[in-house]
């Protein structure tokens, strides 16, 4: 990237633009979550349950902010330095969040990115960056940038193959893993609730270009997707099918689909399918790329 300056061009280092943005972010959602459980809650979707929690998400909350703080002004006493040229450093605000090569460093906070679709990594920057998704340190991050830029991003990501670490022993009851799995798997007729696996695909690792897997995130990430899908502070372009599922789904609904798939290995082959093996049940908006 050039910016033009007295009438030259000079090469921007987009790692420092990411670390400026991205810091401020993360200090304004630091402010947000410390102003919120001084009012008992967090957000406008989330509570803590009890004090414990709390705790747990303002010391997470101030570790991002300490860790970001450290990159940033290491980064800053480099200004004499060559820019980054090479895409994977100009990501490095990025992993910084997500770790190394996008392999995520607190899962139930941060998800992997790395793998995903590559439409479907595209469509989530343009939802953060566009307010369909809530997160002041992805927003700050992402407003400078272009559809183009985001495109290269998400391609960047959905290269990396890497493997996932085997899934937590499930503190779910049997009788809930067997509802989850129903779910999942079969869907619920009665209720006109198709499977997930009929949009994710049937090994769950998703369906190329926009549909993300399922298998290999945290049952607590999933739980916190899917509350936020069913009480719209999570949205899709028009139109939203994953919000019309969510809210069809009880809070007992959540917590099972998201104990049974987080119990789940991923497949050692676990790219996305090239297309869906039958018509989407649903339509949905950015679907494609």
């Amino acid at each position: 990237m050039m910016l033009l300056q007295g009438g030259r061009k000079h090469p921007v280092n987009m790692t420092m633009i990411f670390y400026s943005h991205i810091f401020r972010g993360v200090l304004k959602t630091v402010g947000g979550v410390a102003a919120a459980i001084a009012r008992g809650k967090a957000g406008t979707a989330t509570r803590w349950r009890d004090r414990s929690q709390d705790n747990r998400a303002m010391r997470f909350c101030f570790s991002l902010a300490l860790a970001l703080t450290a990159s940033f002004f290491m980064t800053t006493t480099a200004t004499n330095a060559a820019p980054a040229t090479d895409l994977g450093e100009r990501l490095a605000a990025c992993t910084a969040c997500h770790g190394t090569e996008g392999r995520t460093i607190n899962a139930e906070y941060l998800p992997r990115i790395a793998g995903k679709p590559s439409g479907y990594l595209y469509h989530q920057l343009l939802n953060f960056r566009d307010g369909r998704r809530h997160n002041a340190a992805m927003t700050h991050l992402l407003q400078p940038l272009s559809d183009a830029y985001l495109r290269d991003m998400a391609a960047y990501f959905s290269a990396l193959d890497l493997p996932y670490p085997a899934p937590a022993v499930p503190k779910a009851s049997a009788d809930v893993l067997g509802r989850g799995e129903a779910l999942v798997l079969r869907g619920d007729a009665a209720r006109k609730l198709p499977a997930c696996a009929q949009c994710h695909g049937t090994p769950l690792t998703g369906v190329a270009p926009a549909i993300p897997g399922l298998l290999g995130l945290p049952a607590a990430y999933l739980r916190a997707q899917l509350g936020a899908w069913r009480a719209g502070q999570r949205r899709a372009q028009a139109p939203d099918c994953m919000g019309e599922m969510a809210q069809a789904l009880t809070p007992a609904d959540i917590d099972a689909v998201a104990a049974w798939l987080a119990a789940q290995p991923v497949p050692p082959h676990n790219r996305p399918l090239a297309a869906p093996s039958a018509p989407l049940p649903l339509r949905c908006g950015g679907v494609s790329p």
